[in-house]
């Protein structure tokens, strides 16, 4: 007759997990979350077109809740700064060069605070404009022609201080970037966005834009004048005023006559856009368009 042996239990550590360790373990499980509150799952590459949606909801939906009604584009170069700074900026990089003129980067570096300081008045033009549009069409609750920006330093800066001058609202669309561009502290701060998708951030640009106004600028302001030029020039945008500040800086950037020399653009492409020097200039060019929403003074 077979001995029969005593069962053997095993270790404590090896025992199968009681039913609510179990439960616990299902609790946990990524799959268990919500799928609008699983980040891992919204940032899947097969989850992009569901962020391209909300990224193009978001803003609008907060912009409607905000009685913006219509808005005036900003660009220009995140580079710039205030007059003050630059010439403290120009009197730093001559002391370098002065302690070592031989060095052709500290060469290189005064010429470019030199170029700098030229441009400087451009900050205090674009702050005066938002400021005088901003006090202009922010009354009796109205929100038209709101200032908006992409959100970082420089002429963005500049132009969403204009409208906190006047006590006023102003949009930030900033865009997460390899190196963190952090947003300027003078947006409204439930007008100030953050993109992930350059796109999406483009379209917001235009979508309630009555007018787009360009400082000097380097690549950035470039891509959206540009693209803003084709969208008037194919017919896909209507009714948007483009001016551009600084006729010296422009012509000297852009040879618009060689290219309808060269038949790359038709004459008429050359009143897609407007010059101007000052603040006032540019609101005077805003308001004579007479668009059907444009606001009278």
């Amino acid at each position: 007759m077979p001995v029969r042996r005593p069962a053997i239990m095993p270790p404590v550590s090896e025992r199968p997990p009681d039913k609510d360790e179990l439960e616990e373990r299902i609790l946990r499980s990524p799959s268990y979350r919500r799928a609008d509150q699983d980040t891992d799952f919204l940032n899947r590459d097969e989850l992009r077109a569901v962020r391209l949606q909300l990224e193009l909801l978001k803003p609008e939906l907060i912009q409607h809740e905000e009685g913006i009604r219509s808005t005036i584009v900003v660009f220009g170069s995140a580079r710039l700064v205030e007059p003050a700074e630059a010439k403290k900026r120009l009197e730093e990089a001559e002391a370098a060069l002065v302690m070592r003129p031989d060095d052709q980067d500290k060469r290189r570096a005064v010429a470019t605070a030199r170029h700098q300081l030229a441009l400087a008045p451009y900050y205090d033009q674009a702050r005066e404009f938002a400021r005088l549009v901003s006090s202009t069409c922010q009354v009796d609750g109205r929100c038209d022609y709101v200032i908006v920006t992409g959100g970082g330093p420089g002429i963005m800066e500049a132009a969403n201080r204009g409208a906190a001058d006047a006590d006023a609202k102003s949009i930030g669309f900033n865009i997460v970037l390899p190196h963190e561009q952090r947003p300027n502290p003078y947006i409204t701060p439930s007008l100030c966005f953050q993109f992930r998708y350059f796109a999406l951030r483009k379209m917001h640009f235009l979508l309630r834009a009555k007018a787009l106004v360009a400082f000097p600028g380097g690549f950035g302001t470039m891509d959206e004048l540009f693209e803003t030029l084709t969208l008037l020039q194919t017919g896909k945008v209507v009714g948007l005023t483009v001016v551009l500040m600084g006729r010296v800086f422009w012509d000297q950037l852009i040879n618009w006559p060689m290219l309808v020399e060269h038949g790359l653009i038709s004459p008429e492409d050359l009143r897609l856009f407007r010059y101007a020097e000052t603040a006032q200039e540019a609101w005077d060019l805003i308001v004579s368009a007479k668009t059907p929403s444009a606001p009278s003074e």
